[in-house]
């Protein structure tokens, strides 16, 4: 069934799985933590390594806390290898903005400009 909880995923999560073929228990065993954590990461998601360990600790029925250490480190290891392999975006991020920097006027400088409010004077050329 494909609402099916499984253990150590949050909505979130499952939500990703699910938008890339994973629905159950099931597929996640047959497609191993390690790709479904790929296939996550290819879809654009931004998952955390704390969602392998989640899946990992759902294929062996075990908390994601309780993965050995070992196995954990396994599991960085394999999951940077198979990251670095996937096509980087062709787009380039915005460089970050420089600091901004606030100016402030001496009171007898400021006093004395007019405001302009980007209107005509409508008394200006006039005679009266």
């Amino acid at each position: 069934m494909s609402g099916e909880k499984i253990k150590n995923i949050g909505p979130k999560s499952m939500a990703w799985l699910r938008q890339t073929g994973i629905r159950t228990l099931e597929e996640l065993k047959t497609t191993g933590s390690l790709s479904a954590y790929v296939r996550i990461k290819r879809a654009g998601f931004k998952p955390s390594l704390n969602l392998l360990y989640a899946m990992e600790g759902a294929i062996l029925g075990c908390h994601w806390q309780e993965i050995p250490e070992a196995r954990r480190s396994e599991l960085i290891i394999a999951a940077n290898a198979a990251v670095a392999l996937l096509p980087q975006p062709k787009y380039k991020r915005m460089p970050v903005a420089s600091p901004v920097t606030t100016t402030h006027m001496e009171a007898e400088e400021a006093s004395t400009l007019e405001p302009d409010f980007g209107f005509d004077n409508p008394d200006a050329g006039q005679d009266n």
